[in-house]
Parts: C-alpha cells; sequence; structure tokens
C-alpha cells in the first residue's frame, strides 16, 4: 500500500513539474471565503485538478477545483483552490493527498484556510481565527498504514504544529493592518452533518474555539514532513446550540463574502512574513 501512494504522489507531483510548477515556496490552501484569491497570482499557470494524474476533484459548488501557480507577494506559491473533504468519501488519504502532493514538490510552508463554526461564546461571527493547535474528532487520520519513511518519522510529535513564531509574526502584523484575529484550538469533526448542540457543547467542554470538517488532515501531512503551518480560520456562524437557529452550507457561504478582502489581507501577510 505504501509503494501505490508513494507512486501516484510522484506521479502527481512529476504532472505538476513538466506542467512548469518549479520550486514553489508556500503552498496555499483555500477555503471557503477565498475563492477569488487565486485571482491575485501574477503570471499564473492553472491546472484543472481532474487533469492530474491520482487528483480528486471534490464537489463543493464555491470551490474551483484547480492549481494556480505563480507569483504572490514576491514568493513562488502554489494554491490548491478547493479541497477535497474527507466528508466526501470517507477516504481520508484522499482528503490528505493534495497536502503530500505539496510536500514532494518542495514547499518550505503551508497555509490553510478554512470557515468554521464559532464554539467560543466570547468572539463573534465574521472574524478570523488564528489556529494554535487542534483537536481531530474525525475518528481519522492519514499517517495510519504504512509510513513513507522518506516524508517523515513514524510517530510525528504535534507540539508545535502551527508555528509558534509565525503566529507572533501574524499576530503583530494584523494588528498593525487593523485586522481583528482571535486565536484558538481549531477542532474537526468528520461532517457532513454540522454538529448537535450536545456536541458543540462537548467541544466547548474540551478546549475547541471552532469547529470544522476540514483541514486537519492537511496539517498533519505538512507537520509530518517538517513544513512550517500557518492556520487561519474563518468564523462563519455561531455553532449549534449557540443561537436559537438551525445552521446550513448557504448561509456559510454567503457570510464568507463580507469578510473575503480582510481574509485575502491575512493570506497575503501569512506569504509575506
Amino acid at each position: 500500500m505504501a509503494g501505490d501512494l508513494r507512486k501516484k504522489i510522484k506521479e502527481a507531483a512529476d504532472y505538476l513539474r513538466n506542467a512548469g510548477v518549479k520550486d514553489p515556496e508556500a503552498g496555499i490552501i483555500l477555503g471557503t471565503g477565498l475563492n477569488n484569491y487565486a485571482d491575485r497570482i501574477e503570471d499564473s499557470i492553472i491546472i484543472p485538478y481532474n487533469d492530474i494524474p491520482n487528483m480528486h476533484s471534490g464537489n463543493v459548488d464555491s470551490h474551483r477545483g484547480q492549481i494556480i501557480y505563480g507569483r504572490c507577494r514576491g514568493k513562488m506559491v502554489i494554491i490548491l483552490a478547493g479541497r477535497y473533504h474527507y466528508y466526501e468519501s470517507g477516504d481520508i488519504q484522499a482528503a490528505a493527498f493534495p497536502a503530500r502532493v505539496l510536500v514532494e514538490l518542495g514547499i518550505r510552508r503551508l497555509i490553510i484556510t478554512n470557515a468554521a463554526g464559532c464554539v467560543n461564546r466570547n468572539w463573534r461571527p465574521g472574524t478570523l481565527m488564528l489556529i494554535k493547535d487542534h483537536i481531530n474528532l474525525s475518528g481519522a487520520n492519514p499517517l495510519i498504514g504504512s509510513n513513507l519513511d522518506e516524508y517523515g518519522p513514524r510517530f510525528p510529535d504535534m507540539t508545535y504544529t502551527y508555528d509558534p513564531d509565525l503566529r507572533e509574526k501574524m499576530k503583530k502584523r494584523a494588528a498593525e493592518e487593523g485586522i481583528e484575529l482571535n486565536e484558538g484550538v481549531y477542532t474537526m469533526m468528520s461532517g457532513p452533518t454540522f454538529e448537535t448542540p450536545a456536541e458543540i457543547n462537548m467541544v466547548r467542554c474540551i478546549g475547541g474555539d471552532a469547529v470544522g470538517m476540514s483541514s486537519v488532515p492537511e496539517a498533519i501531512i505538512a507537520n509530518h514532513a517538517g513544513k512550517e503551518i500557518i492556520g487561519i480560520t474563518f468564523l462563519s456562524n455561531m455553532a449549534a446550540g449557540v443561537l436559537d437557529q438551525p445552521l446550513s452550507g448557504e448561509e456559510v457561504t454567503e457570510a464568507s463574502k463580507g469578510i473575503e478582502r480582510i481574509f485575502a489581507k491575512a493570506v497575503d501577510i501569512a506569504v509575506e512574513i
């Protein structure tokens, strides 16, 4: 199995290299609210996921399903415009595969973005959260199975997954730019159902500040390979049970439109620092 996975990773990476992707410094995963960030890339090469061997194109309407490579804020970056979620197939390896390809391409830093429900009652939706740690309640881990030793150790430490020095730089720059940036713990559930009020109470009790359905598999893969990681969450709504109202995917997408400019600026900072 490990041999098959290794072969698939290298096939995808070789395809991208042959298409012109050379030595990206940073990888950026665009979540809900950042669909148009890809348009900021200069001298871009655009490659649909469906053209890349072994890549899955997700079914979220607001995600483009493209890789964009080019210059951003003076650095060469590779962007995943959309992600393949664990809940779409129950295959954690498929959800983590794009991050594995970015590691193979040699990125130094991975910038992970997402939209999530706000669990912390002291915060308000429509703001951003810098991820300082995560809780994996998905029931899956992409490192289960034979270890790919060339990428990282069998038992990787997760203590400093979200680089503390980079977080301090992010907070300082965000404050200078007038960006409200909370710092907290992201919790991943499998989805696709939104969480129950009882589940949200549990997440709050164990230290979660936000809850979503992505990002942790990608962070695990990048951390395994020793990459710098910055995680930025858009707090799109209060999580279940905080307010007396139902939740919907449309609400999340609509809410993201109002913060796109600020969200994009935060990603710019994450690229620059």
